[in-house]
């Protein structure tokens, strides 16, 4: 393992990190899981205490960092919405402090990247980005341990992300092949491209790390050859119901399904950061079906519930990467 030292920094995005240091944070990652799994205790983090900051509700990064927390011997707090004053009756400025001397470690899932950063700017601890708008860095470590668990290695894989490429997970799955050289290809419609300037920004970066940075319309070009294909759900949270037909319309087209991986290697493993639409067995699934006709969104359920489908060993990846960065970042 790569010995280097994250303590007291933020987790805020991964333009912020070095090769080195997401590799670090994976192979720490790694052992973490290897313990939980023989059930090795490791409360390394004990009498430390965490406060969860949510105005985006989630399963899997709530419990990804209670279940961290508690195992690495932390007290976790859990603020839902209407838990904290924050930007209601305090600034965002006051609650970081505030906060910042009960607790040894904040982490924020909500809507402004401009939040977190200013979280972390007045914290005086270290402050976790469970999810903005923009970015989504704890998603892509766990991305990133499963695509080496699947494959032995992450350099020169051929990764394709399909749908909103311009969303918090378009903009981070590329960054995070960029950095560790792996082919990153948006295929998406044009006017669901990344922002221009991030475009360019992780082209240098792919450059450097031996890797390419593809944009394209074009659904067969975009999955030939593809290790990966990855999607997420078509209307993020926080976006109006009014866009859906909209983006039905101008994605339907990139739906994962059995023609697209087979333009695939046949090696090529499926992957999505859930909750999905693939069938009908939620409310919003349902509403779709009844207004639109439509059953499957962003992947068909045979992909979806297919042996080449990893989307649960991401899931629980969450759950160790986490730890990792925890760990790192107040140990």
């Amino acid at each position: 393992m790569v010995m280097v030292n994250l303590r007291g920094r933020s987790f805020l995005k991964l333009l912020d990190y070095s090769p080195e240091e997401i590799r670090y944070l994976l192979d720490l990652a790694r052992n973490f899981k290897d313990m939980k799994r023989c059930g090795a205790p490791h409360r390394y983090l004990e009498g430390k205490n965490a406060v969860l900051l949510f105005e985006k509700t989630s399963t899997r990064t709530r419990c990804a960092f209670e279940v961290a927390g508690m195992d690495l011997g932390m007290g976790v707090t859990y603020l839902d919405p209407a838990g904290s004053q924050m930007g209601k009756k305090e600034s965002i400025e006051d609650t970081a402090r505030v906060l910042g001397r009960m607790f040894d470690g904040i982490e924020y899932r909500g809507f402004s990247q401009g939040l977190v950063e200013t979280l972390a700017e007045y914290a005086g601890v270290p402050v976790w980005n469970g999810l903005t708008d923009e970015f989504h860095p704890t998603q892509m470590l766990a991305d990133l341990l499963t695509l080496e668990e699947k494959f032995g290695r992450l350099k020169g894989l051929n990764f394709t992300y399909m749908g909103d490429a311009r969303n918090n997970m378009g903009n981070s799955l590329m960054v995070a092949m960029a950095k560790m050289g792996v082919n990153f290809t948006a295929c998406a419609p044009k006017e669901l491209f990344p922002k221009e300037e991030l475009v360019d920004a992780c082209r240098v970066i792919a450059k450097e790390n031996g890797s390419t940075v593809t944009l394209t319309e074009d659904v067969k070009e975009g999955t030939a050859g593809a290790d990966v294909l990855y999607t997420d759900i078509w209307v993020s949270m926080g976006e109006p119901e009014s866009v859906w037909e909209s983006r039905i319309r101008m994605l339907t087209p990139y739906q994962v399904n059995r023609e697209t991986m087979a333009n695939a290697k046949d090696t090529a493993i499926f992957m999505h950061c859930l909750p999905s639409f693939h069938d009908t067995k939620t409310t919003i699934g349902a509403d779709i079906a009844r207004k639109f006709g439509l059953t499957e969104m962003e992947v068909t359920d045979e992909i979806f519930e297919s042996k080449r489908s990893v989307v649960f060993d991401e899931a629980e990846n969450r759950m160790h990467t986490i730890k990792a960065v925890m760990y790192a970042t107040l140990c």
